[in-house]
């Protein structure tokens, strides 16, 4: 057998980019059937995902790192289940971020997009997309992301802009979008409406203002009023008060005036009015609050926009037209003061809406927008997860949709901005009729007029990300694509965008389809830091996660966001839980490098039928239980779980069990060693199958070199599904039945070997004896246990370090070992004892109490904290971890108290 030298250690930097190159380059990433193909079979059903295609501008965070991961994991395991599997990727054209990051180019040329025009504007916009746009693409390739890159899909390339224009279109011939005033939120800065989604509150220090609001036909008298900005008052309609508070009832219907300009506005009644809050009257701006445009729908209050689009006030402002809206506010306040209109002011902590994009402070206004009617698609998409057409995973968030979707108002869908899906509306100056067209008219569909001209508003982005699902597989066009994988598979994305993003797919997709868009709905958590708090450049709390693949490889940190996810919740990530998880990665790659190096040190050929070895038998019948739970667990989208199982045989059964026995039965070479090596590489290939999803570079590179060194010394050493050209698409692990021989093997060698083994490990930490340091050792067992022990003396002596000196079931012997320190192993009845004899040395006393006082410290010094105002101001995260280490101190002084109390 040729040579195989493997470095010590996993060299992620130097393969994950040729092994990517390698899986891309052979076309693993296509699905095995494709319609484009002459060998395509409909009859095959394909798994497909579309990925929630990343901002243009993006560069690549953690949120990306963890639906990427969970993705190619979901993707590689249908692929090797042998279903054809497609992940269509792509990007989206981000209007807000984009034009953002090109006025800001401009900025520096000393130019603004007003300056150049809007075709220049939009050009620009189309260079800066070419320049920087592929960046985020390649950061997601270098997580491993097995997508088709040949079906990659773009927002504004031609075949999405034309199934937005039908889907426009198609709503507005059944009257679903119409045009319309309604209350926005408004950006001042980039002048245009933001969805909600692009909208963050922060709690914020602020002052509540109280004044008073004069009677009309009396100025003596006032209803105290108070608000947190002054500024609308300028635009208030009405005060309003419950219609149950004694303090005002007697005021309602009468009239008072607007502070400053002396406007006339009635006192109105309404359930909505909170007595407690300030003074129990609210002043009423229909134009700037959503709350207040809904009292001013129910009373028929007109609405009166203050702000122009950069919000300095208009002129409803009166004296204060053209100021910004905040200089406003402090020469309006001073001027009610010189009229004695000011009551108080009291510090108030407030909830200030701010833009996602820049920090500005966002304004709810009135303005004419595009709207659609959303109810009738909200009805039919609530019909769809309720009849279980799409599955939710977590269940629980089912309750949230249902609530969310029955309570939706409509959604506008018009952004003033030059960047994005211009809206298909043309206005005649002739007729003042509008055309709505698929295709661009030429001529006015009314008059026939050729003096048209183009609805300068675009779509909000949320309107074509609402089409990926089928408008990437070529909809409306019946393409192949669209036939074969649509409605796709799996929707998988983080739960704080269920409503902005996965509810308008599943409406848009039951409206324009008539199918759902996706069978099931998985939702990931929030990533926080490693004591549970949010991340943010201003905590310095962020992880990058191109700095940590950078430093401990991507499989390292895939692993770790895999096996830390659970459906739906959140979940918490240090730089150790990466690092361990390096270390994992190591350690599969140093079980690939024994397995290879003990292929050769058996015969090509075996001479006899095979022997198991209790351990053997052990090992096959853990790896047959671990495939049946990791299947099991990956049915029911439990992937973490899965991970971590697999984790524990790879690390605790397979590395420090099997692994360090088969040293042994490969020394006795013959048969043997060929079974031996037989059963390692088996296991070993099963476990890289199961891990190839959760670490994909490790699992490929090793799987290779295994294959390598087995096709080269003999072609008796099988594995099952054959050995494929490449790990990604080997066939993955199937469940067998449990068979009766499996409990067996597990009980015996557990109760045999594993845990007198764990006792003597267990006995000797407790002393401070190094673990690979040999020592005397004698195990007293049951009579009917005797001739079983004595069978696995070699693999106990082995795997605990021990030299064993006997092994009995004659219990007098404890009368000359009770010298010795000992400890019982409950599941078989034995005892064991170590020939330690140092074990009474006067040092060891003195250091175990050295250890005892310094524990006893710590007890001490946690038990003040604890009992400090720590335990109820520090975070609940940092007060656990502290009662942990107290828990943990104080059951090390009750072991070191005992060890003290055994030395003579």
């Amino acid at each position: 057998m040729p040579e195989f030298k493997l470095s010590k250690a996993y060299d992620f930097k130097n393969t994950e980019q040729r092994i990517y190159q390698f899986w891309e380059k052979n076309g693993y990433f296509k699905p095995s059937n494709d319609p484009k193909k002459p060998d395509f079979d409909p009859r095959k059903s394909p798994f497909v995902i579309s990925i929630p295609p990343p901002n243009v501008t993006g560069y690549l965070h953690l949120g990306h790192a963890i639906f990427v991961s969970l993705q190619d994991l979901m993707i590689r395991y249908k692929r090797m289940k042998g279903i054809p599997a497609l992940w269509v990727p792509g990007s989206d054209h981000a209007g807000i971020a984009t034009q953002l990051q090109v006025e800001k180019a401009l900025e520096k040329e000393g130019l603004s997009r007003d300056d150049i025009g809007r075709k220049e504007f939009v050009q620009r916009t189309w260079e800066w997309k070419e320049k920087y746009g592929g960046i985020i693409t390649r950061q997601i390739r270098r997580l491993g992301a097995s997508c088709d890159w040949t079906r990659e899909r773009f927002t504004l390339d031609a075949g999405l802009s034309k199934a937005v224009r039908e889907a426009f279109v198609h709503l507005y011939e059944k009257g679903l979008i119409y045009r319309g005033l309604r209350l926005i939120n408004w950006s001042p800065h980039l002048r245009t409406a933001v969805s909600d989604l692009e909208v963050e509150y922060s709690q914020e220090p602020g002052t509540l203002y109280y004044f008073k609001y004069i009677f009309t036909d009396d100025s003596r008298i006032y209803i105290p009023v108070a608000t947190t900005r002054p500024e609308t008052i300028l635009g208030d309609t009405a005060v309003a008060v419950h219609p149950e508070d004694k303090r005002y009832e007697k005021f309602i219907g009468r009239k008072v005036l607007v502070p400053i300009l002396g406007r006339q506005v009635p006192v109105i009644a309404d359930d909505y009015v909170d007595r407690e809050f300030g003074t129990g009257a609210l002043k009423v701006t229909p134009a700037h609050d959503t709350n207040d445009y809904e009292i001013g729908q129910r009373h028929k209050l007109g609405t009166i926009n203050i702000f122009n689009e950069d919000a300095t006030i208009n002129e409803n402002g009166g004296p204060y037209n053209g100021l910004d809206r905040f200089e406003c506010r402090k020469k309006m306040w001073g001027d009610m003061r010189k009229a004695g209109l000011v009551i108080k002011e009291e510090p108030y902590t407030l909830n200030i809406p701010r833009s996602q994009r820049g920090g500005e402070i966002i304004e709810p206004m009135i303005s004419t927008q595009w709207f659609i009617s959303i109810k009738p698609l909200a009805e039919a998409a609530i019909e769809a997860v309720r009849d279980g057409r799409i599955k939710i995973v977590p269940e629980r968030f089912c309750k949230v949709y249902f609530n969310w979707m029955e309570n939706i108002r409509d959604w506008c869908i018009s952004r003033q901005l030059w960047w994005g899906h211009r809206i298909p509306v043309w206005y005649c100056k002739d007729c003042n009729e509008v055309t709505v067209a698929r295709e661009d008219p030429t001529e006015c569909a009314h008059c026939n007029s050729s003096n048209i001209y183009q609805d300068e508003d675009v779509l909000d982005t949320w309107f074509s990300s609402g089409l990926w699902p089928f408008s990437t597989l070529g909809w409306p066009e019946e393409t192949p694509d669209y036939q074969y994988f649509y409605p796709t598979s799996m929707l998988e994305t983080g739960y704080d965008i269920l409503f902005f993003w996965v509810a308008r797919m599943i409406m848009s997709g039951l409206e324009f389809t008539g199918q759902v868009p996706f069978h099931t709905v998985y939702l990931h958590g929030l990533i926080r830091d490693e004591h549970g708090q949010k991340m943010g450049r201003t905590k310095g709390n962020v992880i990058d996660p191109l700095i940590v693949m950078d430093k401990l490889g991507t499989d390292a940190l895939r692993f770790t966001l895999l096996v830390g996810s659970s459906p739906g919740k959140d979940m918490n990530l240090s730089l150790k839980k990466v690092e361990a998880n390096r270390n994992f990665a190591n350690k599969i790659w140093n079980a690939g490098r024994f397995v290879i190096n003990a292929i050769g040190q058996g015969p090509q050929n075996p001479q006899t039928e095979p022997k198991w070895s209790s351990a053997d038998e052990y090992i096959h019948a853990r790896m047959r239980a671990v495939v049946r739970d990791v299947n099991r667990l990956f049915e029911n989208y439990q992937y973490g779980e899965a991970g971590r199982q697999i984790y524990d045989f790879f690390w605790s059964e397979f590395a420090d069990w099997y692994i360090e026995i088969a040293k042994l039965q490969l020394r006795k070479g013959g048969d043997d060693a060929f079974y031996t090596s037989l059963t390692l590489v088996r296991v070993l290939d099963k476990c890289l199958r199961l891990l190839h999803p959760f670490t994909p570079f490790v699992t490929e590179e090793l799987w290779g070199h295994v294959k390598q060194a087995v096709q080269s010394h003999s072609n008796e050493i099988t594995v099952e599904g054959g050995w494929t050209d490449a790990l990604i698409i080997a066939k993955w692990p199937e469940s067998k039945s449990k068979e009766k021989w499996e409990d067996k093997a597990i009980k015996s060698f557990t109760k045999g070997t594993i845990e007198h083994s764990k006792a003597f490990r267990n006995l000797k930490a407790d002393l401070g004896i190094p673990y690979s340091q040999y020592i005397g050792g004698t195990i007293l067992t049951t009579p009917e246990n005797l001739t079983f022990v004595e069978s696995q003396e070699e693999y106990i002596s082995s795997t605990g370090a021990i030299n064993i000196i006997d092994i009995t079931d004659n219990i007098k012997t404890t009368e000359a070992l009770s010298a010795y320190p000992s400890m019982s192993v409950p599941s078989t009845g034995s005892v064991i004892y170590l020939h330690d004899e140092s074990f009474n040395d006067p040092i060891r006393k003195e250091n175990l109490k050295k250890q005892l006082d310094d524990t006893l410290n710590q007890i001490i010094r946690l038990e003040k904290l604890l009992s400090a105002e720590f335990s109820t101001k520090a975070p609940k995260e940092i007060v656990a971890k502290e009662k942990s280490k107290l828990e943990n101190y104080q059951e090390t002084a009750e072991k070191l108290k005992k060890q003290i109390k055994e030395l003579k």
